[in-house]
């Protein structure tokens, strides 16, 4: 039975993958402790895995001015002591890192108690941790055909995002009823990734009325920072209901994008994942200010893999006309699921579980 700490929180984009890989080891007869922030996206999340552990963690994104990096630096100093006496305790026999600010505190600490390291970056445009950390690690997992320069190829692996157990793809018609609605028509699933995104929900707001005309009802996760549930209603053309249904959170996202005839999202990576593996196609709308424009690049490979389609957040006048004439364009559709059916061709988490337990018995092949 072998041991691995991982640190994984942050984000969904950061946390969802750690469980899917504590949950393959636990599977194997294996331990695991991930390694979560505090924030309210993290508490949510895990509510619903009370077989695994989780040990909350200090740190913040190295963001914003001179008063919050200084602050970055001193609760990175507290992590870094945290991570230590985390280590000492439980004796790992690696550690798993997902990127994020929990990632510096336990690889430093891991790397000065002679604890391997091992590291995994979901986007297609490596994060500012994952390049300082980079040279600490004896493995690396990377998305096909994504490079991380300094690093000797021996070290790295193209194995994918690995996705949650309950992440899979399921009859539409079932997954509406899991989610206690009706369609009359087509239903557009509208997701701004796990802490949800404003422009997003206003649009859904301010345009329902446009799309509940031609016949097409809405699912909209907006995040935890709004925190009721709204259900809008207009009728289409020809006098049916039609609903635009609004919740902060929701711990069934396999049922959410496998309803949806089309979906809406920003470009995470954990996102651009599941949407492949439940076989939507979708419009993806890049967060512009995110950090190196990750998500800008995760969009233009699912564009190039023609999954989908790319809207910059600045054309979002022109989204209403182009979910109209996508969602009801079944010849195009259907191709994108042929591509979408595609790309989800491995099982990411079993294989870097892979490799992590043959790490960990010393095996580097």
């Amino acid at each position: 039975m072998r041991k691995i700490i991982i640190a994984c929180g942050g984000t969904g984009g950061h946390l969802a993958p750690g469980i899917a890989v504590a949950e393959a080891l636990n599977e194997r007869g294996n331990k695991s402790l991930l390694l979560i922030s505090q924030k309210q996206v993290d508490s949510a999340l895990i509510k619903k895995y009370e077989e695994l552990n989780f040990l909350k963690m200090p740190g913040r994104a190295f963001a914003g001015g001179i008063v919050q990096r200084l602050t970055f630096l001193f609760d990175l100093l507290s992590a870094f002591m945290v991570s230590r006496r985390v280590l000492r305790k439980e004796a790992p026999d690696l550690v798993l890192l997902f990127g994020g600010f929990l990632s510096l505190g336990l690889g430093l600490a891991a790397k000065t108690r002679g604890v391997p390291v091992v590291l995994h970056e979901a986007n297609c445009h490596p994060g500012r941790a994952v390049r300082l950390i980079k040279y600490l690690c004896e493995r690396i997992y990377l998305p096909p055909a994504v490079t991380l320069s300094g690093v000797p190829h021996e070290r790295i692996r193209h194995y994918g995002y690995p996705l949650r157990r309950e992440i899979k793809h399921s009859v539409k018609a079932h997954a509406q009823s899991r989610l206690k609605i009706k369609v009359p028509n087509k239903l557009l699933v509208v997701i701004g990734g796990s802490q949800g995104a404003c422009v997003l929900n206003d649009w859904v707001k301010d345009n329902f009325r446009f799309l509940a005309k031609e016949g097409i009802s809405v699912y909209c996760v907006t995040g935890l920072g709004n925190r009721s549930s709204v259900t809008l209603y207009e009728a289409d053309k020809k006098g049916t209901d039609m609903t635009a249904t609004l919740v902060p959170f929701s711990d069934q996202m396999s049922d959410v994008i496998c309803a949806a005839d089309l979906i809406v999202s920003r470009a995470g990576a954990g996102s651009i994942a599941e949407i492949i593996r439940c076989r939507v196609p979708a419009i993806l709308i890049p967060y512009p200010y995110a950090c190196d424009d990750h998500q800008q690049a995760n969009a233009i490979a699912h564009e190039q893999a023609d999954a989908g389609i790319i809207l910059a957040q600045e054309q979002l006048e022109e989204l209403t006309a182009e979910v109209i004439n996508l969602i009801f364009d079944d010849s195009r559709i259907a191709n994108f699921k042929t591509s979408l059916e595609r790309l989800d061709c491995s099982n990411s988490s079993e294989l870097i579980t892979s490799d992590l337990l043959r790490l960990c018995e010393g095996g580097k092949s």
